[in-house]
């Protein structure tokens, strides 16, 4: 494992086509510089990789952009989310941060400490946080540049027992989540997902959809949902392996991706 790997993949898809598969948390590499100000031990560090790991969410939208009638493309995150998140707010305005979860995370899924109270937060937000975040936004700009839209689909999964760390865990836990964002999520992706995942619930228990800062809010030409996918749907929890029901829901997500594509 080396101290500096490479942070993200931009994997291409066909030129025509605005979808974006972000994979944000399938990762559990953690670089050595960052492990050292990890205080868990290396079992409870591996439990915890198990627990917050959107595990197999890689191969679910690599089978899906293969399964495509028109290739989309992925960003996938290379490092684990306990690096830095690059789905969460680097300020105030991150509402994880009272649970100990915001870009940098201080606490575990379970509340207990993960890093002292004295690590810096600012040199990982610099080091991984923002080149991500530029990294992002330019892979929007360059599907506005070439088809005139884009829309990203963020890939994630969730368990099937609530966490401690779930700010919003009390509602329903379908099998499929779909998490909106009010200016950024259409009624027409909204209903091509319904159709492609069928069984979902809105915002429950995760909600809203990722867009680069530099887009959110003010282009309706960037369309976003988050489809977060329950995990004993398609493995073994926690961290165990995938099961037959990946293929299932990739087929789902191929066709999500070809009924925005056009």
């Amino acid at each position: 494992m080396t101290d500096d790997p490479q942070s993200f993949d931009v994997l291409p898809g066909a030129g025509h086509s605005p979808v974006i598969l972000h994979v944000p948390h399938s990762a559990r590499e953690i670089p050595p510089s960052v492990r050292a100000d990890i205080v868990l031990g290396d079992d409870e560090l591996a439990r915890e990789l198990d627990h917050i790991t959107d595990a197999h969410t890689a191969e679910i939208a690599e089978a899906a952009a293969g399964a495509a009638g028109v290739v989309p493309w992925r960003f996938v995150n290379r490092l684990s989310r306990l690096v830095v998140d690059p789905e969460r707010f680097p300020d105030e305005r991150e509402e994880m941060r009272v649970v100990g979860m915001g870009a940098v995370y201080t606490r575990t899924t379970h509340g207990a400490v993960l890093r002292s109270g004295d690590v810096e937060a600012g040199p990982l937000v610099q080091r991984y946080f923002l080149p991500y975040a530029r990294a992002m936004t330019q892979a929007v700009a360059d599907r506005l540049a070439a088809t005139g839209r884009a829309v990203i689909i963020d890939v994630h999964s969730y368990p099937r027992a609530r966490l401690p760390y779930e700010l919003h865990g009390e509602g329903a836990r379908p099998p499929v989540c779909l998490g909106t964002d009010s200016f950024h999520t259409s009624p027409g992706l909204l209903d091509a997902a319904r159709r492609a995942f069928g069984e979902t619930e809105l915002d429950s228990p995760f909600r809203g959809a990722y867009v680069p800062l530099e887009f959110y809010g003010t282009d309706p030409r960037v369309e976003a949902l988050m489809v977060e996918i329950r995990r004993d749907t398609y493995m073994t929890e926690p961290g165990g392996p995938a099961s037959p029901g990946l293929g299932r829901l990739a087929a789902a997500l191929a066709r999500l991706v070809d009924a925005v594509s056009g």
